[in-house]
């Protein structure tokens, strides 16, 4: 093991480099899983009209069984990138979704199939976030974990935005008979580049030549404990054991209630649009766009309020769920999306105003998953990050699946006042932060670190 560049610069930021790689494996991973959305439209128009046919309880059900296997992997994959390391964990999960997010255009129009190859996709995207975080863990101090988790984080709002352009524009530049598998193959494809970068520049900063020894200290600055280092970053910790505290089902109920909703926002968002204002493929590109771009905002700045807080003389646990009680109210605004969205009393102002009320409601969801993620860091040890992320994730999944399944069942049975099924929808959005903020708290009164594992 090579120690950090102690010839090096005094101090360096290449923790900051580091980051960049993680937001833009973000970016991918959201590009990869948010084609599916645009995508809708075509896949569940009749076969007479070129389509394939499928139910809105269809879709739902390709997005929950996506969801589903997300969610199960998520363990497993946070266990194996405990075992293997970040670097090459992070990069099979990528290789992974990359190739059967291609394999996607090969498998005709049977939903049966889509399902099967969306399911096997999810397992390369279970990876990304518990590799993120461990990563996020290993080369950040505490009172910074939170920007640098929204940094990342921001890339899936990247991802969304990139997505909102392209696929649309596969459709209408290919067709769309040429242009659903077109959005597969150049989206999966173009992410493999970003291993070039990933192995170029990425090593454990135990092992980084660039990373300058100032740097070094400053990252374990507030390392509580110290026992990563003596029992090895290895070092294997039962499920079962960890199921055992309270942090644990904390950050479990959070993911549980909160996930789902940015699923939805993912996956039905751009149907919304179609179906309560009339727009077509070229013109939700626009809305959406707007939606995850002000998110990325929301994201960042979220995860610097705790560094804002604990300047003040805020421990960090106090100024991580200060800041997530006060991001939990925002959602309240989503209330409004379908009052604001009746064209008979607002006109063409409509759209405008209810893509406002949702903007503020996934901005509010980023913010509030920088943070959510940051207090695994905060009180687990690093060893143990990425498993319980993966537990978390897959309670994130679990909720998930339910969300996905919802609307489905929803938009079918509403099929004439569609404004009724969302309008529901809408009111799960706006709930579920607070009430998973109150169950947190209630679990975790105060700040309570794991020292024994």
């Amino acid at each position: 093991m090579n120690p950090p560049n102690s010839s090096g610069p005094a101090f360096s930021r290449y923790r900051w480099v580091i980051c960049g790689l993680l937001f833009f494996s973000t970016t991918v991973n959201y590009l990869d899983r948010q084609v599916i959305s645009y995508l809708k439209e075509y896949f569940c128009t009749p076969v007479a009209a070129g389509g394939f046919g499928w139910s809105n309880t269809d879709f739902g059900h390709l997005t929950a069984f996506f969801t589903g296997f997300y969610a199960f992997m998520t363990i497993f994959a946070g266990r194996f990138i405990d075992k293997i390391g970040t670097k090459l964990g992070l990069a099979l999960s990528l290789i992974t979704w990359s190739i059967f997010g291609m394999a996607n255009a090969f498998v005709g129009s049977l939903v049966q199939m889509h399902i099967a190859v969306r399911s096997l996709f999810a397992i390369g995207e279970a990876g990304n976030f518990p590799a993120s975080i461990k990563t996020v863990a290993e080369w950040f101090p505490k009172r910074e974990r939170a920007l640098a988790t929204a940094i990342f984080n921001a890339g899936s709002n990247g991802g969304a935005m990139i997505a909102a352009v392209v696929v649309p524009q596969c459709l209408i530049h290919f067709g769309d008979a040429l242009g659903w598998k077109m959005a597969f193959i150049l989206t999966g494809a173009g992410g493999l580049l970003w291993l070039i970068f990933w192995f170029w520049l990425y090593d454990p900063p135990t092992r980084q030549k660039r990373l300058s020894k100032a740097e070094y200290d400053y990252i374990h600055i507030d390392d509580e404990v110290a026992a990563d280092a003596q029992t090895g970053d290895t070092a294997k910790i039962s499920w079962v054991r960890l199921l055992g505290y309270r942090q644990l089902w904390a950050f479990f109920v959070g993911k549980f209630m909160t996930d789902g909703i940015w699923w939805f926002y993912l996956f039905w968002l751009p149907d919304y649009l179609e179906k309560q204002f009339g727009m077509t493929k070229q013109q939700i590109q626009m809305p959406t766009f707007i939606v995850y771009g002000i998110a990325i905002v929301g994201s960042i700045y979220g995860g610097s309020i705790p560094m804002t807080l604990i300047k003040r003389g805020f421990g960090v646990y106090k100024a991580r769920m200060t800041t997530m009680f006060l991001i939990a109210l925002c959602p309240f605004a989503v209330l409004l999306t379908q009052y604001f969205g009746d064209v008979s009393r607002f006109g063409h102002s409509a759209a405008a105003l209810s893509v406002a009320m949702i903007c503020i409601g996934a901005t509010a969801h980023q913010a509030w998953s920088a943070n959510l993620f940051t207090t695994v860091s905060d009180m687990f040890p690093k060893k143990t990050v990425a498993s319980v992320i993966g537990i978390g994730t897959m309670a994130g999944g679990i909720g998930g699946v339910l969300v996905q399944l919802i609307p489905g069942a929803l938009t079918d049975h509403f099929k004439l006042a569609t404004q009724t099924a969302y309008l529901i929808m809408f009111i799960i959005c706006a709930l579920s932060y607070m009430i998973a903020w109150l169950i947190m708290k209630a679990l975790v009164p105060r700040h309570q670190p794991i020292t024994d594992l």
